[in-house]
């Protein structure tokens, strides 16, 4: 028996016996256990005394800066939801609620793992109160997750090939290779706005479909996915330590690329993945410096998203049990929803089978952030 044989046998054993989630889910332990080595070895000997200086010596106008530059990128992520409710033609749906599904469903998404999951109950559990059923949820999660990797692919891309020694931090390939990668990424962004430009395109089959964005509406999503991982790497750079220097671009191309890597895992927050991965990219830089940065990253865009998301949804959960709640989520002051957008009951209403056009697949909404 050949190799190509013996590959094809091991495969379909694997697919049969064990499934593709199974698959899935033991890559992610093994993503999660190798970037435990990693940031063991690393980190082993590092004092703590060393990481308490780091962050004593930060300058209070960076951290500040860092901040607002979270909040902004949470406040693109509300548009993530809010593109793609205009997309499936939920234009009923107001702003407000749009960001608050969008800010809880990825700050808790980002905390707890498993982003299609986690974030998809939330999402349900807003957009229900407005007629929305779970095919309407996960074309939303489709269309949010198409606009992150879009933006992946345009921030990489770019990056790459800007800084093709960035990527090579990360992924030990020749500069070279890197940039033939970034142009390829940058060709192949530019042929998928050219493909829905041409007429409207669907992905799916049988009633399970959803209707991409056109060309134009497509370079808004783009810029969506870009603005939001720029603030992000932005954020990073400002908590980075002064020496040695590292550009804006460069450190973009391996913070992205850790993003990725940490989201790949599957781990709560990226934990260990991202930070491994950061670590190995930029050994140029003291460690005890680099974690305290990582440390006050991790409490902006992690931890107190985390514990808003939770207040807020807490609140509304109370506001919809108690005593004339008839009204629309999130007050009495909010205009009523439209005619076929129901009153918030204690209980989601059931959906109505769907007979647009452009229904999703469900699976696909995986790539969501």
């Amino acid at each position: 028996m050949g190799l190509k044989e013996g590959v094809a046998k091991a495969w379909a054993f694997l697919r049969d016996r064990v499934g593709l989630h199974g698959l899935g889910f033991i890559a992610s332990l093994a993503i999660i256990a190798f970037a435990a080595t990693v940031l063991y070895n690393m980190l082993h000997d590092l004092k703590l005394s060393d990481v308490t200086d780091a962050l004593k010596e930060k300058n209070p106008a960076h951290v500040v800066a860092a901040f607002f530059l979270v909040a902004g990128a949470y406040v693109t992520l509300t548009f993530y939801d809010w593109f793609a409710l205009r997309t499936i033609g939920k234009d009923h749906v107001p702003y407000r609620i749009a960001a608050l599904s969008g800010f809880c469903s990825y700050s808790i998404g980002h905390n707890v793992g498993f982003t299609v999951f986690t974030g998809g109950s939330v999402r349900y559990r807003i957009y229900s109160a407005w007629g929305l059923g779970a095919i309407d949820v996960a074309k939303i999660c489709f269309i949010a997750g198409l606009t992150f990797w879009l933006g992946n692919i345009a921030v990489l891309g770019l990056g790459i090939t800007l800084h093709p020694e960035a990527a090579t931090a990360v992924d030990r390939l020749p500069p070279t290779i890197n940039r033939a990668i970034g142009i390829a990424a940058l060709c192949g962004l530019v042929a998928y706005v050219a493909w829905v430009s041409v007429k409207p395109r669907t992905i799916g089959r049988s009633s399970w479909f959803v209707t991409l964005p056109k060309g134009r509406t497509t370079l808004v999503q783009i810029g969506i996915g870009i603005l939001d991982l720029s603030l992000c790497a932005a954020a990073m750079y400002m908590l980075m330590p002064a020496t040695p220097y590292i550009d804006p671009i460069s450190l973009a191309v391996i913070f992205v690329t850790a993003t990725l890597l940490g989201f790949a895992s599957h781990a709560p927050g990226g934990l260990g993945v991202f930070d491994a991965a950061l670590l190995v990219a930029l050994p140029q830089f003291d460690k005890g410096e680099l974690v305290g940065a990582l440390l006050i990253f991790r409490l902006f865009y992690y931890i107190v998203p985390f514990a808003l998301s939770l207040t807020l949804l807490g609140i509304r959960e109370l506001t919809l049990r108690g005593v004339g709640a008839p009204t629309v989520a999130l007050g009495a002051d909010a205009a009523p929803p439209a005619p076929d957008a129901p009153p918030v009951r204690d209980e989601p209403p059931a959906s109505k089978p769907v007979k647009s056009a452009t229904a999703p697949v469900a699976k696909a909404g995986a790539a969501a952030k």
